[in-house]
């Protein structure tokens, strides 16, 4: 079990369910009276039944076969950028409603989770924190899903508002600029109140969004906060605004009724979460809609696509622009200190510290991106040709190293000292050597390479008298 969590994996993970359920029951009929059903010793065969019925995903783990091999070399470097952003003191609590100016601002948490079910959290991780604006990229995914992309767009954009994000604006069209603003995402819950399984009540309507939600966060910790609802309410005055607006322009589909409209809209930015279950959440928009721990298919792989556009372009308020070009990953923010962050075909990351900057986003969580996409080549443009030589946690420890020696080696046997030029120059050790402690200048020696070997002795001053084996 411990070689398990090493790769990522979690005991409670649903697809190890069997596994656990054998283990306590060889436990139980052992009539053991100490240790526990994870440390007991099994004999081979025993064993083999245990695990017979998930040994697709154990053989995976322990093959490195996850999307992240080295996941505790990965996870050290998640820990440095924890403790590296928990100094950032700046920033201030969100205090439009009591219950979010009560928060405490030395809450911090980040969460993990990637397309294989690799899971690591640290810090405030179990503390349930509401969602608020990071619903409605889900709000949003659950319209795509049921009414299609066409339909959800006649009544609102895809654009960048360019103004803050509650304010009294449409487009040029008289719609909501896109579904990430507060009038886009009121418009958005009008259209699932309305459009989507229209003979539901209230109640029905939430209990069914809810359990959408549950299963994007693969059945993880998700509540609601009564009192945030209430008070999000009786602080509601621009966001009735907004609503009453777009009714004078018409931008609602017909037989809304905004009062319940409205009331869905607050009770979807109430509902609670903690940093591990939104992690799976980003992790199933990472998957292309498949949650990662169920392997249940939530969204299809279009309205996720859609998601992360303008999760991309419009998520992080007026700091979307910035956040595009400095991080250059969907993510979206919400007032209460939360983030969703999509690293697409990787992981999701859900990070949660209340105090915002002056845009609205928390600190310590575009803080903790920036630093992520300093050291992993995980920014939209970091693959292009010639780019800098950032990590590539996706790449097993040894495989970036051996494919450097196999062409710094064909370079040498083959005489092109054009290449081995460039590999010297991109800062390569011109002394490496294949199993056999072969090097550069056996082969090129051997193959009477003479402009190779002149080089690698004159410019290179790689040492003359090494032994192959």
């Amino acid at each position: 079990m411990e070689a398990l969590r090493s790769t990522g994996l979690r005991k409670n993970d649903p697809r190890l369910n069997e596994l656990m359920d054998n283990l306590r029951e060889i436990h139980r009929n052992s009539n053991s009276d100490g240790g526990s059903p994870e440390t007991q010793k099994l004999d081979r065969d025993t064993f083999r039944s245990v695990i017979s019925a998930n040994i697709v995903l154990i053989s995976r783990a322990f093959r490195h076969q996850f999307i992240i091999p080295d996941f505790q070399g990965f996870t050290k470097h998640i820990e440095d950028f924890y403790w590296k952003c928990k100094s950032n003191t700046e920033g201030k609590v969100a205090s439009y409603i009591p219950q979010l100016a009560r928060m405490n601002p030395d809450y911090w948490g980040v969460s993990v989770c990637t397309i294989d079910g690799q899971r690591f959290s640290i810090g405030d991780i179990s503390i349930p924190f509401t969602l608020q604006s990071c619903s409605k990229p889900l709000t949003y995914g659950i319209a795509l899903e049921m009414l299609g992309s066409d339909v959800v767009h006649q009544y609102v954009g895809q654009e960048p508002s360019g103004r803050n994000f509650n304010e009294l604006v449409l487009d040029h069209n008289k719609k909501p600029h896109n579904p990430m603003i507060n009038a886009g995402a009121i418009l958005v819950c009008s259209l699932l109140k309305t459009l989507v399984k229209p003979e539901m009540t209230l109640a029905e309507k939430f209990d069914f969004t809810m359990n959408y939600f549950k299963r994007m966060a693969g059945g993880e910790n998700l509540g609601f906060n009564n009192a945030v609802f209430l008070s999000e309410r009786e602080a509601a005055d621009r966001n009735y605004a907004l609503g009453f607006y777009m009714r004078e322009h018409k931008c609602y589909p017909e037989k809304t009724n905004l009062r319940e409209c409205m009331d869905f809209y607050f009770q979807c930015c109430s509902m609670e979460a903690n940093c591990d279950s939104m992690a799976v959440m980003a992790a199933t928009l990472a998957n292309g809609g498949i949650c990662p721990i169920t392997e249940e298919k939530v969204l299809t792989p279009d309205s996720v696509r859609d998601v992360l556009s303008l999760m991309h372009s419009c998520g992080m308020y007026d700091y979307s622009g910035q956040f595009a070009f400095k991080v250059g990953l969907p993510a979206k923010s919400g007032v209460c200190g939360g983030m969703l962050v999509v690293i697409p075909n990787v992981m999701g990351i859900c990070s949660w510290s209340p105090p915002l900057d002056h845009m609205g986003n928390s600190c310590r969580g575009v803080q903790f991106c920036e630093e992520i996409v300093k050291e992993f080549n995980f920014h939209r443009y970091d693959n292009l040709k010639h780019a800098t030589n950032k990590k590539d946690p996706r790449r097993h420890k040894y495989e970036t190293k051996g494919l450097s020696i196999v062409n710094l080696l064909f370079s040498a046997a083959s005489g092109d000292v054009t290449a081995m030029r460039r590999h010297r120059l991109s800062g390569m050790d011109m002394t490496l050597s294949d199993y056999d402690g072969r090097t550069a200048l056996h082969l090129a020696a051997a193959e009477g390479h003479f402009d190779c070997v002149e080089f690698l002795l004159e410019h290179c001053r790689v040492p003359h008298n090494c032994k192959d084996r």
